[in-house]
Formats: structure tokens, sequence, C-alpha cells
């Protein structure tokens, strides 16, 4: 089987299992123990503030050790073992914990599999590939809610917990099995193969002074605070309608994902033709219209609407981020260290998005509390319109003159005029790693 199988196989078993529950949380807190929509919030706003500040060390402990594959069965583990402790709990404590370990193995999947997917195909390759590894995450979330929604009838509720586990078995499976031959470490962090020398690291402190790595983080992070929590707030609301939340919520994500899946193909290949920023404006753009339409529609079937508008703006930037990343940061042998510390910014927004929703809920009702999660993606979308270009495809500009802001990190890409951390790959003729 070619590497790049695996990569999918490793893809379609994640997807589901990255956020552990995700969406069902609440709608199962809210069936099973009758948690009200501030306590819900008010917990995963914890969860999401520890998986944030394990984010930055995460990402650096994959740069240093270098083994994607074991890392991510272990994250797969971590997940399976947290999600499972749910089933029993009611407690704040007990949740709280449970969540909380599943949290920690999604921190440590996103930059373990990024790295995997670098050190088989090279950064030229990475765009269209993290666009085929995302359309296989989202038909792979949109396969298990698939199950959820058929099971429920039978099994309730907790027919989540099933899949998730059966999800992340395979998951594991698929990873170890990945053949290693094919994965590169010098090619994971933007060095070149030739040689014998390790070549130094770039210091943390241009990871912390690149003022477009900040802007994107705060700019990711506004987004979150009005995306995060808006599903979960949907499948409350029908909760609070008397409306079979479960399943409902099991078919808003099969549509946002069958959504997902042309548009990440479509982005990744977007990305080097239009360039980066495009897609990111797009994403931005998109979310306040699904705000409106979750707070003006009441009708579970016409809420599809907004949740199509979900696929659109999740699908752009589950491919963009990732890619702008590595342009930043290529040559430095900190991508991954960058990534997890830009997951932690924008995984700020992300935690206090269920408190933020629940709260304004509570506050201004259900139409208020859509509204209130729209806000913060028009700002969001002011600091992306003014965020310049990273290195695109179009004639990348000279970066800051940081090693590990993507502009002359790699020499030979400066001097070629080169797209800025591409000419590496494209001077010495990255070996193609499609064998097993």
């Amino acid at each position: 089987m070619l590497a790049t199988h695996h990569l999918a196989l490793i893809n379609v078993f994640t997807g589901d299992i990255q956020g552990g529950l995700g969406p069902f949380l609440g709608t199962w807190l809210a069936e099973a123990a009758s948690w009200s929509p501030s306590r819900i919030g008010f917990v995963t706003t914890l969860v999401g503030i520890g998986s944030l500040l394990l984010s930055g060390p995460f990402g650096a402990l994959v740069d240093r050790l270098g083994r994607p594959r074991m890392l991510i069965a272990v994250a797969c583990g971590a997940i399976l073992c947290g999600t499972l402790l749910l089933l029993p709990a009611r407690g704040v404590i007990p949740v709280f914990a449970a969540q909380m370990m599943a949290a920690a193995g999604g921190t440590l999947l996103l930059p373990a599999v990024t790295a995997l997917t670098l050190g088989i195909v090279g950064k030229d390759r990475f765009p269209k590939q993290q666009g085929r590894n995302q359309a296989f995450n989202h038909l792979g979330i949109l396969l298990a809610a698939g199950g959820i929604s058929l099971g429920t009838g039978w099994f309730g509720p907790a027919i989540a917990f099933w899949v998730l586990g059966a999800m992340a078995v395979l998951a594991i499976v698929a990873a170890l099995t990945t053949p290693g031959h094919c994965y590169s470490e010098r090619r994971a962090v933007g060095w070149q193969e030739e040689g014998d020398d390790t070549p130094e690291r770039a210091g943390l402190r241009s990871i912390v002074a690149n003022r477009k790595l900040l802007v994107l983080a705060v700019a990711l992070a506004l987004f979150n605070l009005g995306n995060g929590g808006m599903l979960s707030l949907l499948g409350q609301k029908l909760v609070a309608t008397a409306v079979d939340a479960t399943s409902w919520t099991a078919r808003y994500v099969m549509v946002a994902q069958l959504v997902m899946i042309p548009v990440a193909l479509f982005a990744g290949s977007l990305a080097d033709r239009r360039g980066r920023r495009q897609l990111l404006i797009a994403a931005c753009a998109v979310l306040p219209v699904r705000a409106a339409l979750s707070a003006l529609i009441d009708d579970p079937l016409w809420l599809i609407s907004a949740e199509i508008l979900d696929g659109v703006a999740s699908g752009i930037i589950g491919v963009a981020v990732p890619v702008v990343v590595a342009d930043l940061t290529w040559g430095s042998g900190r991508t991954q260290t960058a990534l997890g510390a830009l997951n932690a910014l924008q995984g700020i927004g992300g935690a206090l998005s269920a408190w933020y929703g629940g709260l304004a809920q509570a506050m201004l009702g259900w139409t208020g509390a859509f509204l209130a999660l729209g806000a913060p993606a028009l700002v969001a979308l002011g600091l992306v319109l003014w965020l310049d270009t990273t290195s695109e495809s179009r004639g990348g500009r000279e970066g800051d003159g940081h090693p590990g802001d993507g502009s002359s990190a790699n020499g030979a890409a400066a001097e070629s005029g080169s797209e800025p951390g591409l000419g590496t790959e494209k001077a010495r003729g990255a070996r193609e790693p499609e064998t097993a």
C-alpha cells in the first residue's frame, strides 16, 4: 500500500475522533445528565483552556521527537480512553477529567499528522496533499455521523461513543502500519536531505516575533470564538424545542462534512493558483451569514442551509492554516512548534466560544446568542483583509527576514527567485514518496 494511502486512512479514521465527542458532547450532557447550556459551556471552556496550554509544547515535542506515527497512535489512544470515561460521568470533575484526556490527544494529533504528511510528500506537494487530507478527514466524520444518525434509534445517544471507539482503533492500526522508509524527518522540518550534518534550528524568538503569524493567530482566535460553539449551541436549541436533537445534530454534521469534502479538495488546488489569503477571506466572510441563518430560522430542516456554510468555512480553514504556517516557517525546523503555538492562540477563541454562546443565550435568548457568535467573525475578516499575503505561487514577497518566516531560511529559494520556502524541494527534485 502506498504511503499516501495510509495518510488517507489515518485522516478518515481521525476525522471523527480529533475533537472527542465534539458537537455531540453538549447534546449528550443535556439529554443524559440534564446539564444547562451555561454549565456545558463552562466545562467545555475549561477543557479548551487546558488543551491550548498543551498545544505549543506538543508541537515542539513533534518537532523534537520526530516519530509522528507513534505519536498519532498515542494521541488516538488518549482520545479513546478519555471519551469512554465520559459514559458513566455525571459530575463536573469527572466530565472535565475525561474530556481533558480526550482533548489532549486531539491537541497532539494535529501536529503529528501534519509532520507525517510533510515528511512523506514534502512542501511542494503539501497544499494539494493537505486538501486531500482534509477531504478524507471530512469523509470520516461524515461516515461516523451517518452511523450515529442511523444507530441512535436502536442504541440511543450512547452510539456516538462506540462509533468513536471503533474509529480510534482503526486510526491506530493505520498509523502504525505506515511504511517508515517513505518518511523523511529532514523533509518534514524543511531541511535539505543531502548531507549528514544536522542544521541548527531557528530560535523560538523567530516564531514569536513573526508579525504575520501573530496577526493570523488573532484572526483565527476571533473566527473560532464565533465558530467553535455554534453547532453545539444549535443542538442545545433543538433540545429546548423538544426536537430529536441527537439525530438532527448528526444530520447537520453529515451535511457540513459532505460540503467540506469538495471544498477541501478545491482549496488545496486553489491555494497555489489564487493565494492563501483569498481562502482565509472567504472563510471569514461566510461565518456571519451562517450565524444569521442559525439565529433567524427555527425549522430544523431549513437550518441545514446554515450547516452548508459551516462546511464551506471550516473546509477552507482546515486546508489554508497549515499551509500558511508551513510557508512562514519553512527551513526553520520549527514548523510544528509554530503550528502548535498558533493553535494555542486561536484555541483561546474556541475555548471561550461555548461559554460565550451559553452566556449570550442566557442574556439575549437563542436569536441573540447566534448573532453574538457571528460578530467576532466580522473583526476576523477585517484582520485577514489587512494581512499581507504570505508566500504564494504568484510570486511571493520577501519576508521580514526572520529565520522562521519563510523568507530566507533556505538560501536556494531566495537566490533562485522562486516562492520562498519552495525552492529547496524544486532544486533537489524531491523524490516521489508514494512507494510502499
